[in-house]
């Protein structure tokens, strides 16, 4: 079964006895605070923000432990939520206008598929520092995620207050004014993951998350018609990455394409990236499926870049974005 292995060479940082994530240390001196904060919140209003984010009376809790004691906290607070659950993923991806890819299912899922998926993977969603995990449910309301930075966040009706105190008291963490992690400080994140081709066994964090959206039904929650960076400035016409997986009736196995692209929004280069696979490919027969599994905005330089590498090297005139068009594909054989 595929798994992923964390790198040996990583050193863990350690303050104090406050053990960080391998995947996220600070760069200058701090003092952390293990503990939580806890807020009332009243409900939303549900004419003006509509039934799925209109949230309920809630309280939130956020929760500051070391490393080594996030797992087992996890495991005892998912097992109070409900049997299906809709699962979130936050990803530090590689768009170069949005520092986080959020993903969400919009169906239910088992919470068997959520067990299983963090036992397999159990490096990847409680050290690496490219990825926050958690999930939510509707009724009961009961939200809970841990960020990229390891540090839990809970929100739960009013009747679970004195249940999540409980709990919290069990870890030996106190209510305090401001717990402090490594978001409380100037810090670094960076992947833990083996990912020589020596290991092909291994699998990366991009391969992980195409897993996981797959397995949990994870859509991106990103406007797909727009086209904005992270203050929402419109920026029309962009350069795109895209990675699409096809199949086909003559060769059901996966298959990868990498294609370069211009285009006005996520919809828009999806639907180019497929178009170009069907061209460049001229099948004729059935094809099974082609899903984009990632569409990446890059800079004029990047795309540059990655075109010089392309064959035969092509160099793009990054102020002609006039027009919305494939620039480059290459077939990726499956691995």
């Amino acid at each position: 079964m595929p798994t992923c292995q964390i790198d040996p060479s990583i050193e863990r940082k350690s303050v104090k006895g406050f053990k960080f994530p391998l995947g996220v240390y600070p760069v200058e001196t701090i003092t952390p605070i293990a503990g939580y904060s806890a807020e009332f919140e009243p409900a939303e209003n549900t004419d003006e923000m509509g039934d799925w984010e209109a949230w309920p009376d809630q309280y939130v809790f956020d929760i500051v432990m070391p490393a080594d004691r996030v797992e087992p906290f996890w495991h005892q607070i998912f097992a109070m939520m409900p049997n299906r659950i809709f699962p979130i993923i936050d990803y530090i991806g590689h768009d170069a206008y949005r520092e986080i890819d959020p993903f969400m299912a919009y169906e239910p899922v088992g919470k068997e598929k959520i067990i299983d998926a963090i036992r397999q993977f159990r490096p990847f969603f409680f050290e690496d520092g490219m990825v926050g995990f958690g999930a939510v449910s509707e009724d009961p309301f009961f939200y809970v995620f841990i960020d990229e930075h390891k540090i839990v966040t809970i929100r739960v009706e009013p009747k679970y207050k004195s249940r999540i105190e409980k709990l919290l008291g069990a870890f030996d963490l106190e209510a305090c004014e401001e717990p402090a992690g490594a978001d409380a400080a100037a810090h670094e994140h960076r992947g833990v993951l083996i990912t020589s081709p020596e290991h092909p066994d291994l699998l990366t964090g991009d391969e992980i998350l195409e897993r996981m959206r797959d397995a949990w039904g994870l859509i991106l929650n990103v406007d797909p018609e727009s086209n904005v960076d992270d203050e929402g400035n419109e920026l029309g016409i962009t350069h795109w990455r895209c990675l699409a997986r096809f199949a086909t009736d003559q060769n059901p196995d996966d298959q990868y394409a990498e294609l370069y692209l211009t285009a006005s929004s996520i919809h828009q280069a999806e639907e180019l990236a497929q178009q170009g696979i069907a061209a460049a490919l001229k099948y004729q027969g059935e094809w099974l499926d082609i899903v984009v599994i990632s569409a990446d905005r890059l800079t004029p330089k990047q795309i540059n870049e990655a075109l010089a590498k392309s064959s035969p090297p092509k160099l793009f005139d990054t102020k002609a974005l006039d027009k919305e068009t494939v620039l480059a594909i290459r077939h990726i054989h499956p691995t």
